[in-house]
């Protein structure tokens, strides 16, 4: 069984939206740059993670986000080549883009089930909020890799969903904290 593992950016108060910038949608865009010394090792955790990922997911819009930028990005070189599956139901092959490897979409939380229980390595979902809150629901990420950052965004997509559901415990990977005060939080899912 393949490991689908969730990575991003987070405020404290659990905000995903727009990290990168203004462009992707929140009013305060670019939080993650902003206003924050920057400090290498809070980074390290995306480094890290190059060595696990053997392919990439991503909802729709977050695709439709990254795929004019990340093929031809230094920082994002090493995940040219890797599988790529988009989960969407409107998306049409003929919207995936050439030149950034394999891209299969997946129609439903079926298939990515499907996929989950294949032989391979993990999987690493960027960005992709809803898809995210969508697969959590399902009980289908497994891992959660946070830079929880310090600063409170109010509205906002938010990476858990607030509806009734069964609860899901997770046990404690690894943490750091850095001088900037960004959190790294890396949960495994118990099952």
């Amino acid at each position: 069984m393949r490991k689908i593992v969730y990575t991003g950016f987070m405020s404290l108060d659990g905000v995903v939206d727009s990290p990168g910038g203004p462009s992707e949608g929140h009013r305060a865009g670019g939080w993650v740059f902003k206003d924050l010394e920057f400090v290498p090792e809070a980074w390290s955790l995306k480094g890290e993670e190059l060595a696990d990922t053997t392919a990439l997911m991503f909802g729709r819009r977050s695709y439709e986000a990254f795929a004019p930028v990340w093929p031809g990005s230094e920082d994002h070189v090493h995940y040219k080549e890797l599988p790529k599956y988009v989960v969407s139901s409107t998306l049409s092959d003929d919207a995936l883009i050439d030149g950034w490897g394999p891209i299969t979409i997946l129609r439903s939380t079926e298939d990515v089930a499907a996929l989950r229980e294949t032989d391979g390595g993990a999987i690493f979902i960027h960005g992709s909020a809803d898809l995210a809150r969508r697969l959590s629901d399902a009980g289908l990420i497994d891992q959660y890799n946070l830079l929880v950052f310090p600063v409170l965004l109010g509205a906002g997509k938010s990476l858990f969903g607030r509806a009734d559901r069964d609860k899901h415990m997770l046990a404690l990977r690894e943490s750091e904290s850095y001088a900037n005060g960004i959190l790294k939080l890396v949960y495994d899912v118990k099952r």
